[in-house]
């Protein structure tokens, strides 16, 4: 009973989740920048766009610029997110590939340095008066509910050993649409009601950053204003 209520709970969260990102950045592709708004200094060619937004994505340039120690835990915590995804790959294959088995070790402990990432964006919402002037309650929670799922897998990890072959078996099992044994084990529980709940508010969250960058006309324009006309598609067509 206990695994077909997760098997239903995560088949409308990965349904919501898909969804609702495919209609978010619909949305982001079909809004107008009928100005050239590029944050300069800002590359001149497409090439140099490509460049500027890969730095941003992965280096944070811009952050780094602003605020060094923001900087510091924001990129921290991302990237051990990132290694963290790469290391569960695992639990939806058969075999794994060279590159899941290749980043187990640094996925394992990245648990810590993502949990000390978001401490430091929690304690800048509390602790620095600007960040704290416009934080919404929805901000405190998001960040909570990300140490949550962070600090469960953790302790299933290091504190208390969960079958994790039973719960591959229970993932591949959901992909086919057959519903096996899933450990009672209340951690691991509570890890994925946590899961499934981000993958819910996820489409109507600010996590919805992650997408929304490459929509940023600030990032993603090319900044030649005197060589070339700026027209969004809706002026050009009131021009035809």
């Amino acid at each position: 009973m206990l695994a077909t209520i997760y098997a239903l709970v995560f088949y409308a969260a990965t349904a919501i989740l898909v969804v609702g990102i495919a209609m978010r950045v619909r949305r982001y592709a079909r809004i107008p920048a009928p100005l050239k708004i590029p944050t300069t200094p800002a590359p001149t060619t497409s090439g140099g766009v490509v460049v500027r937004m890969f730095m941003e994505v992965v280096f944070f340039q811009s952050l780094y610029k602003s605020n060094k120690w923001i900087w510091l835990f924001g990129w921290m915590m991302h990237m051990s997110l990132w290694l963290i995804l790469a290391r569960h790959v695992r639990y939806f294959t058969l075999q794994n590939w060279w590159w899941v088995e290749a980043v187990q070790f640094l996925g394992t402990y990245a648990a810590f340095t993502f949990l000390i990432g978001l401490g430091g964006l929690l304690f800048r919402r509390f602790f620095v008066e600007r960040i704290r002037y416009i934080t919404s309650p929805s901000d405190i929670l998001m960040l909570l509910l990300l140490i949550g799922i962070g600090s469960s897998g953790a302790l299933m990890r290091f504190v208390t050993k969960t079958d994790i072959i039973a719960v591959k078996s229970y993932i591949l099992g959901l992909l086919r649409f057959n519903i096996g044994h899933l450990p009672s084990d209340p951690i691991l529980l509570t890890h994925l009601a946590m899961v499934a709940s981000l993958m819910i508010i996820f489409p109507i969250s600010k996590l919805m950053h992650a997408p929304g960058v490459f929509f940023s006309p600030t990032r993603n324009q090319v900044d030649n204003p005197r060589e070339k006309r700026h027209l969004a598609p809706w002026a050009a067509k009131l021009e035809q």
